[in-house]
């Protein structure tokens, strides 16, 4: 076996099990972390098959825009739950062994790759190429994307809105009522 194939069965195996990890956990920040470490792994798994735009992309919106948005929201409406610690001594086993994993995965890959400085034409693209090959073959898949995230910002706007007009009216209707002879 390769180095290469060692290198994607390790990566793979982390990526799995920090997936598992974060559908198990209890507390949904630290599932909001594993799933972060999983999408550090699937960035990792995309370079390693010769696509650095897409590891790139991958650790850009993924692990970077979206997780920080739903870690976020996970903040806000999380209920305090009794007798949880902050960061329990057992918390930190997992997150140290796949930190560790990636540091070896990494390491390996940054200096005992063989044939490093050979390309691989087939699998590498640059970005111009990307978007024009996306936009060519699959503008009406980007279209579609574009309406329903048009959707989403209005239904957004429309359950805020709604929620703001549901307080009006219930004031407005306690208001209305006539008082009863006990108050």
């Amino acid at each position: 076996m390769t180095l290469y194939g060692i290198l994607f069965y390790l990566i793979s195996a982390v990526v799995i099990a920090a997936t598992a990890v974060a559908i198990t956990r209890q507390n949904m920040v630290h599932a909001v972390v594993y799933l972060i470490v999983s999408f550090f792994g699937t960035a990792m798994l995309f370079y390693l098959f010769g696509a650095p735009l897409l590891a790139a992309l991958e650790v850009i919106i993924y692990a970077g825009a979206i997780m920080v948005l739903f870690l976020f929201v996970v903040m806000m409406i999380r209920a305090p739950s009794a007798g949880e610690s902050a960061f329990a001594p057992i918390q930190w086993v997992p997150a140290a062994f796949f930190c560790l994993v990636y540091l070896v995965a990494a390491v390996l890959m940054a200096f005992r790759s063989p044939g490093m400085n050979e390309p691989l034409k087939m699998l590498s693209a640059s970005p111009r190429q990307f978007a024009l090959y996306v936009f060519e073959y699959h503008w009406f898949s980007i279209e579609v994307v574009s309406m329903l995230l048009l959707l989403a910002v209005i239904g957004a706007l429309n359950l805020g809105a709604g929620r703001k007009a549901g307080v009006d009216e219930e004031r407005s209707y306690r208001d209305k009522t006539p008082q009863s002879v006990e108050d």
